[in-house]
């Protein structure tokens, strides 16, 4: 049986697609902002999914009907946590949010992309999009790195970044795909189980591996 993973077709555009998957807590993040520091485009879906929820006049009149106007603070910007604390427990409005939102992300990303290689770029690229299993985007990449650690580590990881208590940080890593998903769909694999240095480090080499290809 044949171990080849669906990617892109070589479009000779000079990119080199890294789409990067893990789960919350996984160190995922610390590797993007690693390599961004070396100077490698980083497209956050995390990011493209905020800006749309905030700015595309559909979204925000698909949420104010939902949620209620004052769903909206102030300065303008979502109340993700109001809306995640729903969607967190209400499978259906999970969905809907999923539907209005995802498609316009792929969208934005491919957009990014392209006008990356306008501007001039050739080399190595990385998306950065925990769902991107979800959306099938892997075959739209050249390669996909995933970063996995032990779950103690990310509840422990969550609990300091987010400020969860222990039982939500675990329910949140629960509700995504196992790191064993994410595992099988990679090209290379980041086990994350010791520092934050040792995880530049290992960011590091595989750019450095990358650069080399």
């Amino acid at each position: 049986m044949s171990t080849e993973k669906p990617r892109r077709r070589h479009t000779g555009d000079g990119l080199f697609i890294v789409g990067l998957v893990g789960r919350a807590g996984s160190g995922k993040s610390t590797i993007a902002r690693a390599w961004a520091g070396e100077g490698v485009p980083i497209i956050d879906a995390d990011r493209l999914g905020h800006e749309i929820t905030d700015t595309d006049a559909s979204v925000r009149a698909a949420l104010s009907a939902e949620y209620g106007d004052d769903i909206y603070r102030e300065d303008g910007a979502l109340d993700r946590a109001r809306v995640g604390a729903r969607v967190f427990s209400d499978a259906a409005a999970r969905q809907r949010l999923n539907q209005l939102v995802h498609p316009r992300i792929l969208r934005r990303i491919r957009e990014r992309l392209a006008e990356i290689v306008a501007r001039g770029y050739r080399g190595v690229v990385v998306v950065d999009a925990a769902l991107m299993l979800d959306w099938g985007f892997e075959r739209e990449c050249d390669e996909v790195l995933a970063v996995t650690a032990p779950e103690s580590e990310q509840v422990a990881r969550l609990m300091r970044a987010r400020g969860w208590s222990e039982a939500d940080a675990r329910a949140r890593i629960g509700a995504p795909r196992p790191n064993q998903d994410f595992a099988a769909v990679a090209d290379r694999i980041i086990h994350n189980a010791g520092s934050e240095a040792e995880l530049d480090g290992a960011a590091h080499a595989e750019l450095v591996r990358l650069h080399g290809l």
